[in-house]
């Protein structure tokens, strides 16, 4: 297996799910932090893998921090609102249009649409409860870069709804793919992973005993050098501020061998701090940051659903990748009224049906997911 069947991280979260206690208030005295990074379209992964924790009987309340960078942060704040199944579809539904993302803007605008993907998607087509961040038991951190300190910023208090968007938005702000800066209370901002490119030291940082990290980059060997698009971006970004490119290469550096270190710490825990990072397994198929191919987005969510289903029950991968197990996409009608919390069509036999099935030789037996 990837990781160790019995990992104090997975091992934490499966004893939280069987007595969770509240968030201040703990039975098993420890600090579980979730880390999840950006990725752009990657985050379909990443957005799968916190449905599937949902759907596993792990909300959002089973943490005492969330740590999320980018596309990460937008998965984190859904996962916050609950029914996370549902906002997973923007990833396929929604944003993989060239209304979103077209390189044919690249001479004269801006590759990203922010407006489109949070005024428009978010806001209205597919509404994020940003009540829930603002109130939120658990602190949630949107982490953005400070282009004028050099530092990257973790904001875990909102005094409003536009305040959470505010921060999403420069926690999106992608070098290179968007012009410029934007702002967020008193200074400029880009992406939360110019500086630090995945949020998980930041949870340990923060004091957490255990850390569920979710990455969107495939397992594999980190290549030995730095390619034309970090040298692309290490002079935007020195453009926007000195210094700030040759920070984002330091993190570039850094968080490869920080991937090293996390892969041998998925079969060989060590001692605490536990960090235990999920991520694509090497056979997946691979999504792209601009990915907007229908299939491969599917099959993005599709695997990061089976991973952490694996993960979280102690199941072997190789069972996925041999059609052992599998998560098979389900129709669902949804009604949707302006302003209102999207909700399912009631299906009262739904749970007969699936035991019925279970209960049949070689029948499926699963999660609906």
């Amino acid at each position: 297996m990837p990781w160790h069947p019995h990992h104090p991280v997975l091992e934490a979260l499966r004893a939280r799910r069987e007595r969770p206690g509240v968030p201040g208030d703990r039975p098993d005295g420890l600090r579980i932090g979730l880390a999840v990074e950006g990725g752009g379209m990657r985050g379909v992964i990443s957005a799968a893998m916190l449905a599937a924790l949902e759907d596993l009987g792990i909300p959002y309340t089973s943490f005492d921090v969330i740590f999320g960078t980018s596309s990460g942060a937008i998965n984190c704040a859904y996962y916050v609102g609950g029914d996370t199944w549902y906002p997973l579809t923007i990833y396929f539904d929604d944003l993989g249009t060239r209304e979103f993302v077209d390189f044919r803007r690249a001479f004269g605008g801006n590759i990203l649409n922010l407006d489109y993907a949070l005024g428009h998607i978010v806001s209205r087509v597919k509404p994020l409860d940003v009540a829930a961040l603002v109130d939120s038991p658990v602190p949630v951190h949107i982490t953005m870069t400070n282009v004028d300190e050099l530092r990257t910023e973790s904001v875990a208090k909102y005094a409003s709804g536009d305040e959470v968007m505010a921060a999403l938005r420069a926690s999106m702000w992608l070098p290179v793919a968007i012009r410029g800066t934007t702002r967020f209370r008193d200074f400029r901002a880009v992406d939360g992973g110019v500086l630090t490119a995945h949020p998980f030291q930041l949870a340990l940082n923060d004091g957490c005993t255990h850390v569920l990290s979710l990455s969107t980059r495939p397992i594999q060997p980190p290549r030995p050098r730095l390619n034309l698009m970090h040298w692309l971006t290490h002079r935007h970004l020195e453009k926007l501020q000195k210094g700030l490119g040759s920070g984002y290469l330091d993190a570039v550096r850094r968080y490869r061998v920080d991937r090293v270190r996390l892969q041998q710490r998925m079969r060989e825990p060590g001692e605490a701090p536990y960090v235990l990072d999920l991520a694509p397994l090497s056979h997946m198929t691979e999504v792209k940051r601009h990915e907007i191919r229908l299939g491969h987005l599917i099959a993005g969510a599709r695997q990061g659903y089976e991973l952490m289903c694996c993960a979280i029950e102690g199941l072997d991968p190789s069972t996925v990748r041999s059609g052992g197990v599998q998560a098979l996409p389900r129709f669902t009608f949804v009604r949707r009224e302006h302003g209102a919390t999207p909700s399912r069509l009631p299906r009262p036999d739904a749970d007969h049906d699936l035991r019925q099935a279970a209960e049949k030789p070689g029948g499926p037996g699963g999660l609906d997911g």
